[in-house]
């Protein structure tokens, strides 16, 4: 089977997986050791990470995934900076799950979520390069009579310090392919590093901008037909009828299949031809229970945890609730936030093609092994029979990791056309009401201030969904029915620790859970919790009379981090003189993913309802910033999701169906109301490393809100901001 030679250029896996039905390597060899194992050009591979052509090219193997937040490009540069080699000449690749698996996970985790990407294989990625430099070194001298340690790597060559003699590392993969991987591998010292923190091009800008990047949404398989499905559009329905023979005429149609019990799906010689014959595809839907759930109906049932006796404790010290019931003031507030969709570019796709002794299936996923994992399950195949072969994706913001359901309905086609490659494609339409959602939550908050207006005590008790109780019950249940990732950016330790000490606290979750499926929304939990606590904060500073900044200053000096981007973004933004006429500012803070980032903004409010976001100064500490320049662009990005859901972003639930079904109902921020962005780089070092696609999202909001609230005496507490009249201009 011959692929898209554009899809080849990146991809070895893709490019020659399926000649022969296998692979043109050496998969039963270990990684390193005498025997050579080869690419499928015949070019030697020196470990599982490094791959050196004849001409010098460095091929270089990444598990994680490409979703235009350029994690590629920066783990090439942890791997280069170690391997010593010339960055113009790098190309990736990506291997695959079935290969993972023979190799007995030789690249590690293949998931690319939680802004994990660069912080979770820093290491292993960066010993890959440094093995590989020193086997190519050792080849060398070996070839010189001359010990190792007499010779220097520098831009793919190799010198030898006393007599000059120099080599290229394309002129000794070879020898280097058969030496044994060393056991002791020494990482520079970041003082040392010559890539690494450098805004470095990306990797795959070049075949973007020209056209030749191949997504799921592109590809073309020899023979291939392309299906088009339609799921129960109530969670939890199922099929109950159709009527095959009504459109089994229509122009290229080649079969209409059952997919699971949920779904109905038409085979066409032509996508646009599969969906048109579906759209006239007589289904009957057994809708169920579900069927009678509103949004009020959610609604309600949120606003009753609010005041549960029963709540799983996620931060607490001292006695909150005595505290305040002893306070002389009370400040209390009530917030919400909705269902959101990830709305990816790329539609939800998938192209399997199914025999009775082999499954493979090329899609754009967040996770290879998850993807693998299904294609197992829906294919009732052993693992040596099936493959999964990684695209590049158009989009992903966590809908395509935990959540492979496009798989394996994909999977499940192709099985009734056994030997046919079938590309599943989902209409915007099903992208929209077939999501995994951003989980829905309220809020409730209460603080307490003494005749001095300090603060004796706070407690935020949240209500709403687990993403975890649908998703990973077996984290729930080992925590007793607790939702650990509910409290992101307020927990008590870890990655998404609480920024503020405080003498008496309490934050705690009333399990709620809807029949929409909850999911892993770009920065999940932290989003509506730092619109909670940072919204929370400047209401208690204004009921205490004090300044926003040094009221949270003052619960601030045991997290010097997180103080360091909130003072950082303050004196950036001036906050200690005046706004020019009619512009006022808000700033937020949080810990997330392990960064540190803050945020603050100057706004202007005309007819009390148009706002407009003059500039947004933002502030991150991901301990060591590998590309800086990808880190503004992140930044730049973050605010665009984190501004759009704040402005014109909600899915509602009308007799048990998601009401939005496209761009019109769900709207995304124009690039004429994005505000100029500036962005500070905290390289705080130590043993942080930091995540970047996710963390900067949250602060965003707040620290709008909090200025808007200054210019129009306001206090919005439910978003999205539309439904107050209020728009981004």
């Amino acid at each position: 089977m011959n692929l898209n030679p554009k899809l080849s250029r990146r991809s070895f896996l893709v490019g020659s997986a399926a000649v022969g039905g296998g692979l043109a390597l050496g998969l039963r060899l270990p990684p390193f050791g005498p025997a050579v194992v080869r690419a499928a050009d015949g070019s030697p591979e020196i470990n599982v990470w490094v791959v050196i052509k004849p001409d010098d090219t460095v091929v270089i193997r990444m598990a994680r995934s490409e979703m235009g937040q350029g994690t590629i490009t920066g783990l090439a540069q942890l791997v280069a900076e170690e391997l010593e080699c010339n960055w113009s000449k790098i190309v990736y690749e990506y291997p695959t799950p079935g290969e993972s698996v023979k190799r007995k996970r030789a690249w590690g985790d293949f998931s690319t979520g939680g802004s994990r990407g660069i912080r979770t294989s820093h290491e292993y990625v960066r010993k890959g390069g440094a093995a590989a430099r020193m086997m190519l070194v050792q080849a060398a001298a070996n070839q010189w009579g001359v010990p190792a340690s007499e010779c220097v790597a520098a831009n793919s060559v190799i010198t030898h310090k006393a007599s000059k003699k120099s080599t290229t590392y394309g002129k000794v993969a070879e020898a280097a392919a058969r030496l044994e991987a060393p056991k002791d591998v020494p990482l520079k010292n970041p003082k040392d590093w010559k890539v690494i923190g450098k805004p470095v091009k990306r990797l795959d800008t070049r075949d973007k901008v020209t056209g030749k990047q191949v997504y799921g949404f592109d590809l073309k398989l020899p023979g291939m037909l392309n299906a088009a499905i339609k799921e129960c559009p109530v969670f939890g329905g199922k099929v109950k009828s159709f009527d095959a023979a009504r459109v089994a005429g229509l122009r290229g149609v080649k079969k209409v299949v059952q997919v699971g019990d949920t779904a109905v799906a038409v085979v066409a010689d032509t996508w646009w031809n599969a969906k048109t014959a579906l759209d006239q595809l007589p289904v009957t839907w057994d809708e169920g229970p579900n069927a009678k759930i509103s949004q009020a109906n959610i609604d309600s049932m949120l606003k009753a945890g609010l005041d549960a006796e029963q709540a799983f404790v996620g931060n607490q010290a001292g006695d909150a609730k005595k505290a305040i019931a002893g306070a002389a003031k009370k400040v209390e507030a009530v917030y919400a936030y909705p269902f959101q969709n990830h709305v990816c570019m790329e539609p939800m796709n998938a192209t399997a093609r199914y025999t009775a002794d082999r499954c493979e299936v090329w899609v754009p996923t967040q996770d290879g092994e998850a993807s693998f994992a299904a294609v197992l399950a829906a294919s009732g195949l052993p693992a040596d029979k099936c493959e999964v072969y990684k695209i590049n994706l158009g989009g992903g913001f966590g809908r395509r990791g935990a959540f492979q359901d496009y798989v394996t309905q994909a999977v499940n086609i192709a099985k009734q056309m056994p030997g046919t490659p079938i590309k599943l494609l989902w209409s915007r339409e099903e992208d929209m009401v077939q999501g995994r959602y951003h989980p829905i939550m309220q809020c409730k908050l209460v603080g307490g201030l003494d005749a001095a207006n300090n603060l004796t005590g706070l407690h935020m008790r949240l209500s709403g969904q687990s993403i975890l109780a649908a998703v990973r019950p077996a984290i729930v249940e080992q925590q007793k029915g607790r939702d650990p990732l509910a409290f992101q950016g307020v927990a008590d330790a870890g990655e998404h620790s609480y920024g503020y000490t405080m003498p008496n606290l309490l934050i705690d979750h009333a399990m709620r859970n809807t029949h929409v499926p909850p999911g892993f929304w770009r920065g999940v939990n932290i989003n509506q919790n730092a619109v909670f606590i940072e919204c929370f904060m400047d209401e208690l500073a204004e009921a205490a009379g004090k300044d926003p900044v040094e009221f949270r200053r003052q619960f601030m000096g045991p997290h010097p981090r997180n103080l360091a981007v909130m003072n950082a973004v303050a004196e950036r933004i001036g906050w200690t003189k005046p706004a020019p006429a009619g512009v006022h500012r808000g700033i937020a803070q949080m810990k997330a993913f392990n960064s540190f980032v803050a945020a603050a903004c100057e706004l202007s409010v005309k007819d009390g309802n148009k706002v407009k976001i003059h500039r947004i100064v933002a502030a991150t500490d991901c301990g060591y910033a590998v590309n800086p320049a990808q880190i503004e662009r992140q930044v730049s990005g973050s605010f665009v999701y984190g501004l759009s859901a704040l402005f014109m972003q909600e899915c509602t639930v009308k007799d048990g169906a998601i009401e939005q079904k496209n761009f019109d109902a769900y709207q995304s921020m124009r690039i004429a109301q994005m505000p100029k962005v500036e962005t500070i780089i905290v390289q705080g070092g130590g043993d942080v490393w930091g995540g970047i696609g996710e963390p900067t999202i949250c602060v965003a909001a707040p620290a709008v809100l909090n200025a808007i609230y200054k210019a129009t005496g306001k206090r919005y507490r439910t978003l999205p901001l539309m439904n107050h009249g209020v728009e981004l201009v």
